[in-house]
């Protein structure tokens, strides 16, 4: 049976969102004939600091690190991590753990090439902007200003807290829009938040939850079969 591992509460809303996907995804996928066939699934949702400033500190991550560290010590398959600015400490904390840590930025780069995408405006939080986690080369880039990464960084606070929701989905929509008429071709989704508030919204966009639950059906696959044999762990 493969075992995965989530790190999640980061937030909370957007672990949730990233669970109903992923089991939508396998049902979509016709890998699920009873409920036997789904994986073994643990969350670890953790109660850690947003990542919402320019400094994060190594205590700030402390909550993140042991929170891979008590999943890893359940000897699970292998872990995503249900937040953006955290990939930023990717080989450090995949240094500290043995299983292996699905890599979004990767997997977002990835997904760029295949789309074929040739500009981008990225929305996250200061450190993901300014340490450019989502900056590759050959592809246009687009980022938010120092007052709006301040506004944003706010959204995702307050949103997150369930404070002025509606006001929070308004000014990330704007941001959006501004961007795309200068010229993006699409907004990658930097933070797991701006996926859930932008959900209904007609805006082109990489929702990096999506990009998550597809390397997790990939993965599954990869331990799942082999040669066309099912294996088991």
């Amino acid at each position: 049976m493969t075992m995965i591992g989530v790190l999640g509460g980061i937030g909370p809303g957007a672990t949730a969102e990233f669970y109903d996907k992923l089991i939508r995804r396998l049902q979509e996928k016709n890998l699920i004939k009873s409920n036997v066939d789904f994986p073994q699934i643990i969350i670890n949702s953790i109660p850690a600091p947003e990542l919402i400033y320019d400094n994060i500190s190594e205590t700030d991550l402390d909550s993140y690190r042991k929170g891979l560290q008590e999943l890893d010590g359940l000897h699970v398959d292998f872990i995503l991590m249900v937040c953006n600015t955290i990939h930023l400490y990717y080989d450090v904390l995949q240094r500290e753990i043995r299983a292996p840590i699905l890599d979004l930025r990767e997997e977002t780069r990835n997904e760029l090439a295949k789309r074929e995408i040739k500009s981008v405006l990225v929305i996250g939080t200061p450190s993901t902007i300014k340490q450019g986690l989502y900056k590759f080369e050959n592809i246009n880039y687009f980022e938010p200003d120092e007052s709006e990464l301040e506004q944003l960084s706010k959204s995702i606070f307050d949103f997150n807290r369930g404070f002025e929701t509606d006001k929070c989905v308004d000014y990330v929509r704007n941001v959006c829009k501004k961007y795309l008429s200068l010229g993006a071709d699409i907004v990658i989704l930097g933070c797991t938040e701006f996926a859930l508030m932008l959900d209904k919204e007609n805006i082109p966009r990489i929702n990096t939850i999506d990009v998550l639950v597809n390397a997790t059906v990939d993965r599954f696959l990869s331990l799942k079969y082999i040669s066309g044999k099912e294996i088991t762990r």
